[in-house]
């Protein structure tokens, strides 16, 4: 098993997998409490059609990906709060619209090649070391601002009336919650694929709430689930030679059929 850390690519896929699994899985469950689990999908497509945009521009996808996750995470919590949308109903406009672009963006550029599928499923021959170097800066950003934040984020997805009236300031952390997010999923996308993200952020808090410990004990036994389902994952894609983002959500997903095994009520 330790052969593999013997190639440079693998040693980048697993320091950007560890990054990530620790940033979805304690961002997902701050998502999930809010009920708010179709974000990470519309924002994973979003990042895609400015994966599109770079590739096509010829420039590095990861930023343009990151720009483009931003932009979105702000118009849904902009149409939601000042035109009263449902937020599903934004989502689920922006995840439409945002594929459709990227497809004809794709097509009139002809640039649907190897590189826009490691984009698409996940390539851990994909990761540079420029890609880990934006992971690990954008991702310690990201990780120190829900932790200074945890309790308000908490708060807010507790109940959000109660925290506005309790002089939280809501609609300034929501945004930074919606950016935050966004920033994590243009991040992932390299290791775990644009299709797949959401899964990885939503799938390990859903299983660690079956065992209704609490927030904190939730955010830590979600954490785990994510670190070991990224290592088994990246394990099996590299001596099974399968897409690195596809299996790591198997190994979600099996461990999300045993917590309801385990946690039938």
């Amino acid at each position: 098993m330790l052969e593999m850390f013997e190639y440079d690519f693998m040693q980048r896929a697993f320091v950007a997998g560890i990054i990530i699994a620790v940033l979805a899985s304690i961002s997902g469950t701050f998502v999930v409490l809010r009920r708010y689990s179709l974000i990470g999908e519309t924002l994973a497509h979003s990042a895609l059609l400015g994966v599109a945009v770079g590739i096509v521009a010829e420039f590095n996808p990861l930023w343009s990906a990151v720009l483009f996750a931003l932009f979105a995470a702000w118009l849904i919590e902009y149409l939601r709060s000042a035109f009263s949308l449902y937020s599903d109903a934004v989502l689920a406009i922006l995840l439409s619209g945002s594929l459709a672009l990227a497809v004809i963006i794709v097509s009139l550029g002809g640039a649907f090649n190897n590189s826009l599928i490691s984009y698409l499923f996940g390539s851990i021959l994909a990761v540079s070391s420029e890609d880990i170097l934006v992971i690990s800066v954008f991702g310690a950003v990201s990780l120190f601002l829900l932790l200074l934040f945890s309790k308000e984020f908490y708060f807010i997805a507790y109940d959000e009336e109660v925290a506005k009236t309790s002089g939280v300031k809501v609609d300034i952390l929501n945004f930074l919650l919606v950016s935050v997010v966004a920033i994590i999923i243009a991040l992932s996308i390299r290791v775990v694929g644009s299709l797949l993200i959401s899964a990885l952020m939503i799938i390990p808090t859903v299983a660690a709430l079956r065992f209704r410990v609490g927030f904190v004990k939730t955010v830590l036994i979600s954490l785990a689930i994510a670190l070991v389902s990224v290592f088994v994952g990246m394990t099996l894609s590299f001596h099974f030679s399968l897409p690195s983002g596809a299996t790591i959500v198997l190994c979600v997903l099996f461990v999300f059929i045993l917590s309801l095994a385990i946690n039938k009520r």
